[in-house]
This record gives structure tokens, C-alpha cells and sequence, in this order.
């Protein structure tokens, strides 16, 4: 009982300081629309260039990234509101971070596709290395600016052993969104994010997407699911939840399951 309690109390904790970020940094959904728009002109001049064109998007998914965790970490580090120039001011930050250790993901992962072609069970070795890289490296974002580690081995080590200490408190949230779709729905998504590692920006989109449009669904609202409803609430939904983790990472990485036990008894 006193662990869930003090459980509960870390996520009421999140919830409150995510409500207040979200209120000074609105303009951050502002931001993700325009990225968005970016990222689209950026698919449409990359897809008949061949693999130049996809080193042309990687270079641009990671500049939007960058850019994006960079107004996440004004959001939730400091307590002043955010401005449309804080948007122009982004740009740029973070970048050599994201694009270090996608290149890192991006060679074993591209070899084990290659490998696992001609292999009858390729895909589902393909779909579980991609869930275990789903798991492990989910905080790699929050490492990425709240502490910022100088190599991406290093983002991978620090994102590993923060998962290790504190995977019921992270994860929890997210079965708790997801358990009423299904254990599949859960694979489903983490499969699509899995090489990503939360730093593919349609990725982060595509996630509050899928459970908006899931849960709206299940609510027995499909027509709300299937029009404007989900995309208008879309980039205001991505941000809410980069906040929260952002405010909850902060919460664990300051604090020992012991020390919140002993303070959840006062």
C-alpha cells in the first residue's frame, strides 16, 4: 500500500506540473504543426532522390526533433511562457545529439533487416529486437536534454539503466492507456516506434494519433475518430505527453524508490 501511494503520488505530482507547462507552453502545438508541415515538403522533395533523399530526411527528422526537445525542456525546465520566437530560436538544438544516435541505431538495425530477409522467422526477430529497443531506450529523449550525455553510448547506457531502475514508474502510465485496447495494440505500436526510439518525428505523431483514434473508437465515437477531431487534437496531445514524461523523468532521476516510500508515510 505505501508503494502504491507514493506511486500515486509521483503521478499526481507529473499530472499537476504538466498542466501548468502545458498552460505557459501552448505554443509548442503551434510549433509540432509547423514541423509537421515542414517534415511533409521535406518527404515530398526527398522520395524521388533515392538514398540521398532519405540521408536529406534524416537530416531534417533530426533538425524537427532537436528543435522540439529543445521546447519541451523550456516547457518543463523553466517557469516562463513560451513565445513564437522561442520556436524560430530552436532550431538547431539537440541536432548532432539525435542524428549521432540515430546513426548508431540505424547500422545493427539496417544489418538485422538485411540478415533476417531470408530467414522464415525474420520478422518476428525483427519486430522483437524492435520492441526490446522500444523498452529500453524509451527515456532517450528525456536523457537527451535533461541530462545530456556527451556520446549516444552514452544516451543508450543512461536510457538502459534508468529503465532498469524505475520500468514499473515509466511504463505504467502508458499500460494503463493502453490496456483497455489490448496487449496487441501495445505491440502494434511499439513495433512502429521501435527503430525510432521516440526521435522519429512522424513516429511521435503517429502514437497520440493512434490512441486518440483508438480510444475514441472504443468510447463508441467513431465518427468523431474518423474526422478532424483527432488531427485538430493531435499536436496538443504529442506535446501534453512529451511533458509529462519529461516532468516524470525529472521526478525519478531525482529520487530512489526508498526515498519516495519514506516520504509517501508523511
Amino acid at each position: 500500500m505505501e508503494l502504491l501511494r507514493a506511486t500515486v503520488h509521483l503521478y499526481v505530482d507529473a499530472l499537476q506540473a504538466t498542466a501548468r507547462s502545458l498552460v505557459r507552453g501552448w505554443m509548442i502545438a503551434v510549433g509540432v504543426v509547423i514541423f509537421a508541415v515542414l517534415m511533409l515538403i521535406a518527404a515530398t522533395i526527398a522520395a524521388p532522390l533515392g538514398i540521398v533523399g532519405g540521408f536529406i530526411l534524416g537530416a531534417v527528422n533530426a533538425l524537427l526533433i532537436g528543435a522540439t526537445l529543445s521546447l519541451v525542456e523550456q516547457a518543463v525546465m523553466q517557469s516562463r511562457r513560451l513565445v513564437f520566437q522561442d520556436i524560430t530560436s530552436s532550431f538547431g538544438q539537440y541536432f548532432w545529439d539525435v542524428i549521432n544516435l540515430g546513426f548508431v541505431l540505424w547500422l545493427p538495425l539496417l544489418v538485422l533487416q538485411m540478415g533476417s530477409a531470408a530467414n522464415p522467422y525474420g520478422p518476428f526477430l525483427v519486430a522483437a529486437v524492435f520492441l526490446l529497443i522500444f523498452i529500453l531506450l524509451n527515456p532517450a529523449p528525456e536523457v537527451i536534454y535533461q541530462i545530456r550525455p556527451g556520446s549516444p553510448l552514452e544516451v543508450i547506457r543512461t536510457s538502459y539503466e534508468f529503465v532498469l531502475d524505475n520500468w514499473i514508474e515509466w511504463f505504467l502510465p502508458l499500460a494503463i492507456v493502453v490496456a483497455p485496447l489490448g496487449l496487441s495494440f501495445f505491440f502494434r505500436i511499439s513495433s512502429r516506434a521501435g527503430g525510432g526510439v521516440a526521435l522519429d518525428f512522424f513516429q511521435m505523431l503517429m502514437l497520440p494519433f493512434t490512441l486518440l483514434t483508438a480510444w475514441l473508437g472504443y468510447l463508441g465515437l467513431p465518427d468523431a475518430a474518423s474526422s478532424g477531431v483527432v488531427l485538430v487534437l493531435t499536436p496538443l496531445a504529442a506535446v501534453a505527453m512529451m511533458i509529462f514524461r519529461g516532468h516524470l523523468f525529472a521526478a525519478l532521476k531525482n529520487s530512489t524508490r526508498r526515498k519516495r516510500l519514506y516520504e509517501a508515510r508523511f
